[in-house]
């Protein structure tokens, strides 16, 4: 799929002989500050229809009049007070449904709110985040407060204010907040009890341990007691709280993810079965033996011969 640039934007949305309506970029962002642009709707050229693809930057739409916003995979969302967020790593395309419509829209780049400007990275706002759904519809009075703050970049962007530019991002940064701000509130995350948190931890602690990269250091945590350690809780009671939420003990849990990480560094590094043995924390390669055969009813050597063989 083909990344449209925004070169690519206003070659698309030039002036034609058939047309007087157009964007053209302004004529005094090439100061090292970013790219940022804001016009409205009926500037951009109907046709072509715009096509279905990801952008290199980043853009806020409100569209009043029917239209089609279909991102990612997502079904395509029509209405009439449509408002969507586009961002490079998502792939969407918008169809205007009616003759007539109206609207505003600002484009920019990463550079033109850098977190050294700003103290915010935009991928940390929940708008932003990967899976969120960028297009929603919109109220009527959210619609003209929407409005208002375009009205206000689009006056001020063709001024000669010498900080202009800072108070365009302070615009920007408003309306990327009211936008969050119509988002629909989270539901309340559920309460869980101190042994679901206390299994939970377990599990992260757990996961944190792989996969293996190097012989050396040998793992750090490698039993029952070392977790119940780094918990802070008695062995004895992690072992209770995880039989009773996975109906496993401390110890089967961890030889089981150990002996899935055993396999996977026979089959897939070309370390030896002693370093096999040192990373996963064994104190000598008959233990690591003993505990790999108990577990799979292979020795090492058995099974990375299979392995082989099967690729």
């Amino acid at each position: 799929m083909k990344t449209n640039s925004l070169p690519d934007f206003y070659a698309a949305c030039a002036t034609t002989s058939e047309s007087t309506a157009g964007v053209l970029p302004p004529p005094d962002m090439g100061q090292g500050v970013g790219h940022f642009n804001v016009f409205p709707l009926a500037d951009i050229p109907r046709e072509p229809p715009m096509a279905f693809g990801r952008r290199s930057y980043y853009k806020i739409t409100l569209c009043r009049g029917r239209s089609q916003v279909a991102c990612a995979d997502q079904p395509p969302h029509v209405g009439t007070n449509t408002l969507f967020l586009v961002t490079p790593r998502v792939a969407y395309q918008w169809l205007p449904l009616s003759d007539t419509y109206a609207g505003h829209c600002c484009l920019f780049d990463d550079a033109f709110l850098l977190p050294a400007r700003t103290g915010v990275v935009l991928a940390e706002l929940p708008i932003f985040q990967p899976g969120a759904y960028p297009v929603w519809e919109v109220a009527e009075a959210d619609c003209a407060a929407v409005e208002a703050i375009f009205r206000k970049m689009a006056h001020e962007l063709p001024s000669h204010y010498a900080y202009k530019h800072d108070l365009l991002r302070t615009y920007l940064w408003e309306l990327i907040h009211l936008v969050q701000k119509l988002q629909p509130a989270p539901a309340p995350l559920a309460t869980h009890s101190a042994a679901e948190r206390l299994a939970t931890q377990f599990a992260e602690l757990l996961a944190r341990q792989f996969p293996r990269h190097s012989p050396q250091p040998p793992l750090r945590l490698r039993t029952a007691t070392d977790y119940a350690d780094q918990l802070a809780v008695h062995v004895n009671h992690l072992n209770r709280v995880l039989k009773e939420t996975t109906g496993f003990t401390t110890t089967a849990l961890i030889s089981t993810r150990l002996t899935q990480e055993a396999k996977r560094l026979l089959k897939q590094t070309a370390w030896s079965v002693s370093e096999v043995a040192d990373s996963l924390g064994f104190a000598d390669v008959a233990h690591f033996c003993t505990f790999f055969k108990r577990h799979t009813s292979q020795t090492p050597g058995d099974f990375r011969r299979l392995a082989l063989f099967e690729i």
